[in-house]
């Protein structure tokens, strides 16, 4: 677990680092600089692109994973890489060609609600294939054990360049529609940057012949086309659906709500980069015993890292929505919604890595699929009932139904088990905490007010998670540190 907990930490520092920036755009300078409609605007069209990604990448990035580790030569391994980068053109030229033929069609079928997404459609395709590239030489990365630089493009380097471009149109540089099409010029360096540094890690020798196990390989891929198609409509999809059921400033509101959410993902997103590559090393070893251990270490750590980030947002929200122009406030609902789906997958731990690498793999991807068109469903039907809190809750049943369905698979077939009794005390301890913290606030300005809760919140969670010894890991890691400083001999 060394390189695990060395690079997880850097990657979770950097991701916070990223997410801190991204909440600095999202809370404040997005609403206040673009305004509600080109903040949904951008928003809808990130989404868009992020959901045809997996189709455009074809899987390449978790193929390349599972079975770079696989090829004994580096002749045979240039030759995978080589495979990796070249054959997703199969499927993006055929579909920028259906696309630009049927291009009417697409453009009145998207912009019948809200009007103001036609002139921009054209960019979801161009940063679907940015997103695409930039994936598959960020695996590239990550197979060779330098997952870092590509987290780092990815969390910081992208807020990073949003943050500079809403400076610039607040100094009237240049105008909100000019912010739109700069964005997809950042996606597009994005790519280039991590290209070059991939190619210097690894020097390329393309080829065009094809790896020997191309079966395996494409039955894979096909597979996991379904996963990252899921994933990313289960995270972007709902997004998709508003643009069709509502006026576009929505948008807006509910992507201020998830982007709070999603923080509480921020550990399990740092720790996948470097766990995923270990874990398939594992199960194609075979090592039960070493695979069982790293799934109930992964699933506690991230439950007390990801609990103590949900526990902050859910019982500082009220304060933190005093921040945000009031027509932003009917998220609130939103927020616990999509983080009480984001808190139950991360307990999970590396659950969809195993799953990935595994021969069952199709059985779980299929039900992901049914999972889809159940979410779709459920938005259909909330949305024009309930709005965005429709929307939110058919996110939290679906995410929920397909996370224990995995779950489920995990234990039956592999025999592979999360949980401790651990498990259950974090659940507690976490639920009692928001119950202490939750219904009161300082009655200060909202940023010491949240400040304040934050500290005293902190302070009780990390005494009682480690006075129960939660996480033997991460206790054993504070020790370390309270020997240092000789709090303790």
């Amino acid at each position: 677990m060394g390189i695990v907990l060395n690079q997880s930490f850097k990657n979770t520092i950097i991701t916070y680092i990223g997410f801190a920036i991204g909440g600095i755009n999202t809370i404040y300078l997005y609403p206040v600089f673009l305004g509600a409609t080109y903040y949904a605007l951008s928003n809808y069209i990130l989404s868009s692109a992020n959901v045809i990604m997996p189709i455009f990448a074809i899987g390449m990035q978790n193929t390349l994973v599972k079975f770079y580790s696989q090829y004994e030569t580096n002749e045979e391994r240039s030759r995978f890489l080589s495979f990796t980068v070249l054959f997703p053109f199969l499927i993006i030229i055929p579909m920028l060609l259906i696309g630009f033929y049927f291009f009417d069609d697409i453009l009145m079928f998207l912009s019948k609600k809200n009007i103001i997404v036609k002139k921009f459609i054209w960019l979801i395709p161009f940063i679907g294939v940015c997103m695409a590239y930039f994936e598959i030489f960020y695996a590239w990365l990550r197979v060779h054990m330098h997952s870092v630089f590509g987290n780092f493009i990815k969390e910081v380097g992208l807020r990073t360049a949003s943050l500079l471009l809403l400076m610039g149109v607040y100094y009237n540089w240049i105008t909100v529609e000019g912010f739109v099409y700069a964005t997809a010029v950042v996606y597009f360096l994005a790519l280039l940057v991590t290209m070059f540094y991939a190619f210097s890690i690894q020097k390329p020798v393309f080829q065009l012949e094809i790896p020997k196990n191309t079966k395996a390989v494409l039955v894979y891929t096909f597979y996991i086309i379904l996963s990252g198609s899921v994933a990313n409509l289960l995270l972007d999809g709902d997004k998709m659906i508003l643009n069709q059921y509502m006026n576009i400033e929505n948008i807006a509101y509910y992507s201020v709500a998830t982007y709070i959410a999603l923080v509480i993902s921020v550990p399990s997103r740092s720790m996948h980069q470097i766990v995923y590559p270990i874990t398939a090393k594992l199960m194609h070893e075979n090592k039960h015993d070493e695979m069982n251990i790293l799934y109930k270490k992964t699933s506690i750590n991230l439950q007390m890292v990801g609990g103590y980030v949900m526990l902050g947002i859910f019982v500082n929200i009220n304060k933190l929505y005093e921040m945000v122009p009031p027509e932003y406030a009917g998220g609130i609902m939103v927020v616990f919604m999509i983080g009480l789906s984001k808190y139950f997958d991360l307990i999970l731990g590396n659950n969809n890595a195993i799953i990935f690498n595994t021969k069952y793999y199709r059985t779980v991807l299929l039900l992901g699929v049914l999972l889809v068109v159940l979410t779709i469903g459920l938005n259909m039907i909330f949305i024009p009932i309930y709005g965005i809190i429709g929307s939110a809750f058919a996110t939290l049943l679906s995410i929920t139904l397909y996370s224990l369905a995995k779950l489920l698979f995990v234990v039956k077939k592999l025999d592979l088990y999360p949980f401790t009794k651990q498990t259950l005390y974090s659940i507690i301890l976490t639920l009692i905490l928001f119950v202490v913290f939750y219904f009161w606030d300082f009655p200060f300005n909202p940023i010491i007010s949240i400040i304040l809760k934050s500290i005293l919140m902190t302070i009780a969670y990390v005494y009682f998670n480690y006075r129960f010894a939660i996480s033997t890991e991460i206790n054993e890691v504070m020790d370390k540190y309270l020997k240092k400083f000789k709090v303790m001999k």
